[in-house]
């Protein structure tokens, strides 16, 4: 974790103009070609939504930007950034997860699948270990979505929301949109872009 120089970062004057707004926020719904994670993950009989959301993440850890945070008016650089998604329960409700990120995939699904098992075992709306160092994320399976826009609890928040929205067919393409809400006063589309590019990437790979 180190903090950012303000002073000395290109980007500050954008930062201090973004974030004296009430709704720094922006959101955009890319597109992507999920055809080759879902092979993968039907050929090695693992999590599709666990496939990628680890590209995902890996594509979130490799942009600075996705990892800065404000903290006390300070703006953070995690380093590394976990993932807090939703885990759905059998009653169709859901708690809210934190998954330990790792490069490697094998480590990243145990993590999940430890997430999954106590969040299907208990009734707790949160985990017992919480913070900023992550994004806020969820599917939506249920149906394609070309717009989306998630709840936000005040003008000083600054983690990455992302939503997944089902899976559709496109000539023998499976093309998965997901929608991606950032703080302006952190990220530009042209970091919205370079996530894009590598989630794409780890996709593919």
């Amino acid at each position: 974790m180190k903090v950012i120089d303000l002073d000395s970062w290109s980007r500050k004057r954008l930062y201090t103009h973004f974030k004296a707004l009430k709704d720094p926020y922006f959101g955009v719904v890319i597109p992507f070609d999920v055809t080759k994670a879902y092979e993968f993950s039907k050929r090695n009989s693992i999590s599709f939504f666990a496939k990628y959301l680890h590209d995902c993440m890996k594509a979130i850890n490799a942009v600075d930007n996705f990892r800065y945070r404000i903290i006390d008016d300070k703006v953070i650089d995690f380093e590394v950034i976990h993932a807090s998604a939703t885990i759905a329960r059998a009653d169709n409700t859901y708690g809210f997860s934190f998954i330990d990120y790792s490069d490697d995939l094998t480590v990243f699904i145990q993590n999940y699948n430890a997430e999954k098992e106590r969040i299907q075992n208990s009734e707790d709306l949160y985990p017992p270990v919480n913070g900023q160092d992550c994004i806020h994320c969820s599917a939506i399976p249920w149906f394609e979505f070309v717009g989306h826009k998630e709840p936000s609890s005040g003008h000083s928040q600054s983690i990455p929301e992302l939503a997944f929205s089902k899976v559709k067919n496109d000539n023998g393409m499976l093309v998965m949109n997901v929608s991606v809400h950032v703080n302006h006063a952190l990220v530009d589309g042209y970091h919205a872009g370079l996530f894009a590019e590598r989630f794409q990437f780890y996709l593919n790979t």
